[in-house]
């Protein structure tokens, strides 16, 4: 029983100190994040934060893993309740502004704030946001390629529109972070081009 409580408290500070650990990490980039700070924002011990992820790297890959499921849990899932194609990838789109513009972290998306200054260093924590981009890239892809096999829009290279897209939302979380809510009728302007119909094309 004292184990499984000690185990309990375990995961409860480890879910703490990550929440806190992507919001920082989001306004001062993951090389901003250290034990001490983490210890002083969420009133825990240095010592038990530093129990809980041994290095900074562990903790560094640990946050944006966090992150990944929260970004999963506020645009992936939600948008899964559309069918795929036009409508399922529009709804990612929506879910994103929300994410981004609310923002559900503090300094915005952690995945672009950081992905700058790990792209030339190798290791663990550059895999992982490379992961995580090549995967946002994928599941626009691949709504985009339904739409084309659908009929829905107009035959395209699927792999060039959603880098496309992918670099116009990350202009967005940029100009969302200085106060340019204009451009979220951009973002929807820009994507809205690719979703033409054959019809509509010809």
């Amino acid at each position: 029983m004292t184990s499984d409580k000690r185990l309990l408290r375990g995961a409860r500070s480890r879910q703490i100190v990550l929440r806190q650990a992507v919001d920082t990490a989001s306004l001062d980039g993951l090389e901003g994040l250290s034990f001490g700070k983490l210890a002083t924002d969420t009133g825990l011990s240095k010592a038990g934060v530093q129990t809980l992820f041994k290095t900074k790297e562990i903790l560094q890959v640990a946050a944006v893993d966090h992150a990944r499921e929260m970004f999963i849990d506020a645009v992936i899932r939600p948008a899964r309740t559309h069918s795929h194609g036009t409508a399922r990838l529009r709804a990612l789109i929506e879910h994103w502004i929300v994410y981004a513009a609310t923002p559900l972290f503090a300094g915005g998306c952690l995945r672009m704030a950081n992905i700058a200054d790990f792209d030339s260093h190798p290791g663990p924590v550059r895999d992982a946001l490379v992961r995580d981009q090549k995967d946002w890239i994928d599941a626009i892809a691949g709504e985009l390629r339904h739409a084309v096999t659908a009929g829905e829009i107009a035959d395209l290279d699927t792999d060039l529109a959603a880098f496309q897209i992918d670099a116009v939302l990350g202009a967005a979380n940029s100009a969302l972070r200085l106060g340019d809510t204009g451009v979220v009728h951009k973002v929807r302007r820009v994507v809205e081009g690719f979703l033409v119909a054959p019809s509509a094309q010809s």
